[in-house]
């Protein structure tokens, strides 16, 4: 099978999938073989990648919706195990950073808000897809991570919580399962990332200083096209010359 064609007849769903390093791994996924479902809040972003994809000799499927809303989540898996058995390939990269400031000053609901989407979002989505993940003879979850997690940072506590509570929930479904079931786990830290996201965090940052989406994606998917133990971690480093270290 040739290189482009690793993950050919494999079912990949990518969150956060518009735009940034979501829109770039999916893109990579579909020129890997796989078909891809990309999610999102933004149809027209999505409608983008589909096409990209598409141009790409890659098949993909939309399905616009925000994963905070009650039953979205719910929806969409109804949605996908009605037309396939398994999920091969989830990839949670949907997040929001929000405001950067101390810990005493931190917005009340902005922390809820950023909380449901970080963590209680990503919990519904592994318990909505637990059954397909199962289903697939070499299912993997890659979720995506920010170092502020490990390395606490002044006015980053909210985002870096919610990111070091998301990890502890993948870290600890890997544990779940990896004694009953295929299912393994990484998290992917793409480090400094042209990224919208990133411009935000970081206003007069030159972007041609650091990595672009399609560096870092380039890196997970060399990472998930290969054999790994659940539980893994990652970090791509964040220059343009996409140097990969295990950390």
């Amino acid at each position: 099978m040739s290189e482009q064609k690793l993950l050919s007849g494999r079912l990949a769903l990518v969150t956060g999938a518009s735009r940034g390093i979501g829109a770039a791994t999916a893109l990579a996924l579909g020129q890997a073989g796989a078909h891809v479902v990309l999610t999102a809040r933004t149809a027209g972003g999505l409608e983008e990648v589909e096409q990209r994809i598409h141009e790409a000799g890659g098949t993909a499927t939309i399905a616009p919706l925000d994963l905070a809303e009650n039953d979205s989540i719910a929806r969409l898996a109804t949605a996908v195990a009605g037309r396939w058995q398994s999920l091969d390939l989830l990839v949670l990269n949907a997040a929001m950073l929000g405001t950067l400031t101390p810990v005493p000053a931190i917005d009340p609901k902005e922390f809820a808000r950023l909380f449901t989407l970080n963590v209680t979002a990503q919990q519904a989505m592994i318990a909505a897809f637990d059954p397909m993940l199962r289903a697939s003879d070499d299912a993997r979850i890659v979720g995506l991570t920010s170092s502020v997690a490990q390395k606490p940072r002044a006015y980053w506590g909210a985002y870096g919580a919610s990111k070091a509570a998301f990890e502890t929930l993948l870290l600890s479904y890997a544990e779940e399962m990896k004694a009953i079931s295929r299912v393994r786990v990484a998290i992917v830290d793409p480090g400094a990332t042209a990224t919208a996201m990133r411009a935000r965090a970081y206003p007069g940052e030159d972007a041609g200083t650091i990595q672009t989406p399609d560096a870092a994606a380039a890196a997970i998917l060399r990472f998930i096209a290969e054999p790994f133990a659940t539980g893994f971690r990652l970090r791509v480093a964040g220059s343009a010359r996409d140097q990969v270290e295990a950390v």
